[in-house]
C-alpha cells in the first residue's frame, strides 16, 4: 500500500508541475492586449513611456521566464496578486465567490447522485419492463439537452412568464435581508440554476448505477438469496444496491473535483456569482492574474479529488487493496 501511495503521489506531483506551467502559459498565448483592460479605451492615446510604466507596474515587462518564476514563488506563498479589472486582491474576490459555487455545485452533485442512484436501482431491478424503458428514455433525453438551453427554458417559464422565481443573481440586490428572510431569498435564487444543474448531470449517475446494479443482480449470492426465500426488498437494498454503489462512490469523488468549475455555463446563464462565472469574466477581460487564480483553484480541486479517489478506492474494494498491497 505504501508503494502504491508513493507512486500515485509522484504522478500527481508531475501533473501539478505541468498544470502550473500550462496555467501560466495559456493566458499569455491568448489573443488580445491586456493594456486595453489595464489602461482603458484611451490606451491608444498614451505615450510609449506611459505604456511601459503600466507594464512594469504589473510585471508584464519582464521576460517570460522571469514572470514564470515570480508566478511560482507567489503561488507557494499564497499570493495571487491583484485583479487588473477589479483592482482588488484576488484572494478577496475568490473568498467572495467560492461559497456560492460550493453551495450550487455541491448541492447539485449531492442531489443528482441521490436521484441517479435511486432511479438507477429501480431501472435495473425492473429491467426489461416498461418502467425500465421509460426511465432510460427520460434520462437519455435529459443527457442530450444543452445546459444553457435548459436554463433559458426554465427562466422563460418560471421567471418571465409565471413570475414565480427571480431571473438572475444569488440574492436580491439592495434588499439587505437578514436571518430567515435572507435564507429564503437565497433559496429562491438557487432553485432555477440548481434544477438546471441536476437535470443535465443526473444521467451519468443513473447509467452507472443501473449498469452496476445489473452486474450485481447476476452474482451467485443474489441467486442464492432468492433461492432461500429472502424478501425482495432485503435483496434489493441490503445486498444488491449496497454492493452496486462502489462505482458510484468513485464517480462521486471524481465529480467532486469539478465542483468549483463544473457550473460555469449555468452560472453565466443565471448571472450567478460563482467561480465559474468569475473565470468566464476574467477570460473576457484578459485579466491574467485572475485567469491564473481561477484555473489554478479548479485544477487543484480536480487533482486533489482524483488523488483522494485513488486512496479511497482500495479501502472500498478489498480486491484492489490486495493487489496494491
Amino acid at each position: 500500500m505504501g508503494k502504491f501511495v508513493a507512486g500515485k503521489l509522484l504522478q500527481y506531483v508531475i501533473v501539478i508541475v505541468l498544470m502550473l506551467t500550462l496555467n501560466f502559459l495559456l493566458p499569455r498565448l491568448m489573443p488580445g492586449n491586456p493594456l486595453v483592460f489595464l489602461a482603458g479605451e484611451d490606451v491608444g492615446l498614451m505615450s510609449s513611456a506611459e505604456k511601459e510604466a503600466i507594464l512594469e507596474k504589473h510585471g508584464l515587462n519582464d521576460s517570460l521566464l522571469e514572470q514564470y518564476f515570480t508566478y511560482i514563488k507567489n503561488i507557494f506563498i499564497g499570493d495571487f496578486g491583484f485583479s487588473y479589472q477589479q483592482k482588488r486582491p484576488i484572494t478577496d474576490i475568490l473568498l467572495e465567490r467560492l461559497p456560492w459555487t460550493m453551495l450550487l455545485a455541491g448541492l447539485g452533485l449531492v442531489l443528482s447522485t441521490i436521484i441517479g442512484v435511486m432511479f438507477g436501482a429501480i431501472s435495473a431491478w425492473r429491467r426489461g419492463t416498461k418502467t425500465d424503458a421509460n426511465l432510460l428514455t427520460l434520462f437519455m433525453f435529459l443527457s442530450a439537452m444543452p445546459s444553457f438551453w435548459v436554463g433559458m427554458i426554465l427562466v422563460s417559464v418560471f421567471a418571465t412568464q409565471l413570475g414565480w422565481l427571480p431571473v438572475f443573481g444569488a440574492e436580491q440586490a439592495w434588499a439587505n435581508f437578514s436571518g430567515v428572510d435572507r435564507l429564503l431569498d437565497i433559496g429562491k435564487h438557487l432553485i432555477l440554476p440548481l434544477t438546471t444543474l441536476i437535470l443535465i448531470s443526473v444521467t451519468s449517475t443513473f447509467m452507472i448505477m443501473r449498469y452496476s446494479m445489473l452486474n450485481v443482480l447476476g452474482e451467485d449470492y443474489i441467486m442464492m438469496a432468492k433461492a432461500k426465500g429472502v424478501k425482495d426488498k432485503v435483496i434489493k437494498y441490503k445486498h444488491a444496491m449496497r454492493n452496486a454503489l462502489l462505482p458510484v462512490a468513485t464517480v462521486f469523488m471524481l465529480s467532486l473535483g469539478f465542483t468549483l468549475g463544473g457550473a460555469t455555463v449555468i452560472e453565466t446563464v443565471f448571472a450567478y456569482p460563482g467561480v465559474g462565472r468569475l473565470m468566464f469574466e476574467s477570460v473576457l477581460s484578459r485579466d491574467y492574474p485572475l485567469i491564473q487564480a481561477t484555473f489554478l483553484i479548479i485544477t487543484f480541486s480536480v487533482v486533489i479529488a482524483n488523488f483522494l479517489a485513488d486512496l479511497i478506492y482500495p479501502l472500498l474494494d478489498p480486491k484492489v487493496g490486495s493487489k496494491n498491497g
